[in-house]
């Protein structure tokens, strides 16, 4: 599955429009770890590396460069794939361990309070309130569809657009909650991703 996504700071306006015409989904609290070599290798090709509770899951960019309409990953949830993907080789049964042979090891950790609603089968808005490890928060919303194929990437970001455009949601550059942290506080990876062309600065 592809997912794509756009993430949007909203006014209390703005949130209380998309709250109104939304059926609320869930609230959930969670955990999240990030991993990175020491050198960004992971990051620097937009591969993004978590785990939430128990499970991992890794993110593989199919958009190119920072100057795009909407975000577009490819999701890997399974171990066995994830590993395949990163040339992990070697299985103890324990993922952490494995990683960190190969030098993979966290760099944040944050814990997010997130509250979903849905607009229709393809369509869902993610409001995150985001804790990080020194105590800062970070909030935003994200706009995203799941599509199978990458010929539907195109349909999905209008009616993204359209869905923020109804509701008075602005187009702009909205960082996610990782490179937000790494903006705030690790400006030497933060500038690793920017020279990659990964992100803006």
């Amino acid at each position: 599955m592809i997912e794509v996504e756009k993430k949007f700071k909203l006014t209390d306006t703005q949130r209380e429009s998309l709250v109104k015409d939304a059926e609320f989904v869930s609230e959930k609290t969670f955990t999240d770890t990030y991993y990175d070599t020491a050198d960004y290798l992971l990051t620097k090709k937009d591969i993004w590396l978590r785990q939430r509770g128990e499970n991992f899951e890794l993110k593989v960019a199919v958009h190119f460069g920072y100057d795009r309409p909407a975000d577009q990953y490819d999701e890997i949830t399974n171990d066995k794939s994830i590993r395949e993907k990163l040339n992990i080789a070697a299985d103890t049964g324990d993922m952490i361990k494995d990683l960190a042979a190969q030098g993979i090891t966290p760099f944040i950790v944050c814990q997010t309070t997130r509250r979903k609603y849905k607009f229709d089968e393809f369509t869902l808005v993610d409001m995150d309130i985001v804790k990080y490890d020194n105590d800062s928060t970070y909030t935003l919303a994200e706009i995203e569809c799941m599509v199978e194929n990458q010929s539907d990437v195109p349909a999905a970001i209008e009616r993204i657009h359209a869905l923020a455009q109804k509701h008075g949601c602005k187009d702009e550059l909205v960082r996610g909650k990782v490179v937000q942290y790494l903006m705030n506080h690790k400006p030497e990876h933060f500038e690793a991703l920017v020279k990659a062309g990964v992100i803006k600065e």
